[in-house]
């Protein structure tokens, strides 16, 4: 249900915001119009920039919160995932999961 929601939000995903706005719908249990504005926020950029293509690429870059197109040395999976989390203050399981096993391993 959450990647059907992901995609219906209808902002392309990992491409813009959309993945970012639909965890706040989900988490938070946000109305879009709320989401949108949450993550702008936080992000520091208008509402009407989450869609934009070029100006999401360059501050998921910035960020280090995933690009579709990986690039060498910068925060993709379960790294890109921990930085979304501290970015809009979220739980999300596999982090959760992820320090849990971090911390009782060493």
């Amino acid at each position: 249900m959450h990647i059907a929601h992901i995609v219906a939000s209808g902002m392309g995903g990992i491409r813009t915001a959309g993945d970012l706005v639909a965890w706040m719908q989900i988490t938070h249990k946000m109305k879009i119009t709320e989401a949108k504005q949450y993550v702008a926020d936080k992000l520091g950029i208008e509402v009407i920039d989450l869609t934009n293509e070029e100006i999401m690429r360059q501050i998921r870059e910035e960020r280090g919160i995933g690009v579709i197109t990986a690039i060498a040395g910068d925060p993709k999976g379960i790294r890109a995932k921990f930085k979304i989390a501290e970015l809009l203050n979220i739980h999300i399981n596999s982090v959760d999961l992820f320090k849990s096993q971090m911390a009782y391993s060493g």
